[in-house]
């Protein structure tokens, strides 16, 4: 059983909220009543039961709970906040390639122009 904490008023939170409401008005409703109500049976109840399979947590879901946990255990999540946020980041290494990549085509361009002209 895997544990998950999300904001209360995030999108997965709000649907969890709704599963458990349904779950819960629909458990009275299938219990069979004097009343004379029908409770679902034969093939539908059958069909019911084969379509309720539980969702199956992928892989990417499970790495990235893995992931949250061992950081929780460890206590490094400030720090690699931190840490992606320096100079020594993935996001400031890919836009100084990028810097450097342009200019380095820029001076190759010159170069290809200049020769072109005389």
């Amino acid at each position: 059983r895997v544990t998950k904490e999300v904001d209360a008023t995030s999108k997965e939170a709000k649907s969890f909220l709704k599963q458990q409401e349904k779950m819960q008005s629909g458990a009275p409703a299938s219990l069979p009543t004097v009343s004379g109500v029908k409770r679902p049976s034969g093939m539908s109840s059958l069909l019911g039961k084969i379509t309720s399979k539980k969702q199956k947590m992928s892989t990417l879901e499970k790495s990235k709970l893995d992931w949250e946990n061992f950081k929780e255990e460890e206590g490094i999540g400030e720090e690699l906040a931190i840490h992606n946020r320096g100079k020594d980041g993935y996001i400031e290494r890919k836009a100084f390639l990028e810097r450097v990549d342009h200019r380095q085509f820029e001076i190759e361009r010159d170069i290809r122009l200049s020769r072109m002209k005389p």
